[in-house]
């Protein structure tokens, strides 16, 4: 029968195997869902599969590149200690590699041809199998520019290009490529620091802007102030939104006086041309995922019979 796509997904989604495996299984079975299931136990991935529904939000960002194109990668695991292991540490820097060549899509990163051969999906879902957790590729991302420097800067490295919090900037420039390295790895730290949602004020998601205006009105309707003020307010307000959430409008850490702006072009002259901030990538370890809390206390109480 005909192998679809979302009975590949659904076979994924059940065993935890690779999008491939998952495919071969199902053509060897004849799109048989259980019998799918057997043959990649049979094959040796039941213990990567076993181990796919336990929460991965550890693990490392990687950096990767140099000059005017680089790349970040966020690798998962269960433990911080897999974060020491070298062989965890080195799937990490060399996914970050293929990244730079695959692009930002999950999809294209997974199934790109990993350094020592065979896929990156495979290699994760092999890794699964010999460190022991449960591993995932949970995002990409590139920067590059025609002319300029794309600066990185990985905060709490726990080895060369590895750590917990990894920044790219994208500055455009025919200045001193040197000069404008160091200046980009300032703004990263920054960037690490403060987290802005966005470079500029038009690239903010406009539902976020829609509903701080929304707050803002709210508030100040509650004062009792006639419309006119309160658009007024409304727009103070905004206003001190934007800089403390966009990174050009922010008040720069470094110096702690310019916005980032500001410092950009006073580091114009030093540099010797016109700098241009074409865009930044921030990820920080496991942002995002839902961490199962754990409650010994009640485990222990429930396994000695008492509640």
């Amino acid at each position: 029968m005909a192998i679809t796509a979302s009975m590949v997904k659904e076979l994924r989604e059940t065993s935890g195997a690779g999008m491939m495996d998952c495919k071969k299984a199902l053509s060897e079975t004849d799109g048989d869902m259980e019998a799918a299931i057997d043959w990649l136990r049979t094959k040796g991935l039941a213990k990567a599969a076993k181990k796919s529904g336990r929460i991965a939000a550890e693990g490392l960002i990687a950096i990767a590149g140099e000059g005017n194109k680089a790349a970040l990668a966020e690798l998962n695991a269960e433990t911080d200690f897999v974060s020491r292991n070298d062989q965890f540490q080195t799937l990490a820097r060399n996914v970050a590699s293929v990244v730079i060549e695959a692009g930002d899509k999950l999809e294209d990163i997974l199934a790109a041809k990993y350094p020592e051969g065979g896929t990156v999906e495979e290699t994760i879902t092999n890794a699964v199998a010999t460190i022991g957790e449960n591993m995932n590729l949970r995002r990409g991302q590139v920067l590059s520019v025609d002319k300029g420097v794309v600066a990185s800067y990985m905060h709490s490295a726990t080895a060369p290009g590895l750590g917990r919090l990894g920044v790219l900037v994208a500055l455009e420039s025919d200045g001193d490529a040197e000069k404008l390295d160091a200046l980009g790895k300032q703004i990263a730290m920054h960037i690490a620091a403060t987290n802005p949602l966005a470079a500029t004020t038009e690239e903010v998601d406009p539902a976020a802007v829609e509903r701080e205006k929304a707050v803002f009105s709210e508030q100040a309707r509650e004062s009792g102030k006639p419309e006119n003020i309160i658009e007024k307010m409304v727009e103070g307000r905004m206003r001190k939104f934007f800089e403390e959430v966009v990174l050009l409008k922010q008040t720069f850490v470094i110096d702690g006086e310019n916005t980032v702006e500001q410092a950009i072009k006073n580091a114009e002259k030093e540099v010797g041309a016109p700098i241009k901030l074409i865009s930044f990538a921030r990820f920080a370890l496991g942002e995002g995922i839902e961490k199962k809390e754990e409650d010994f206390a009640a485990e222990v109480a429930a396994a000695s019979g008492k509640s």
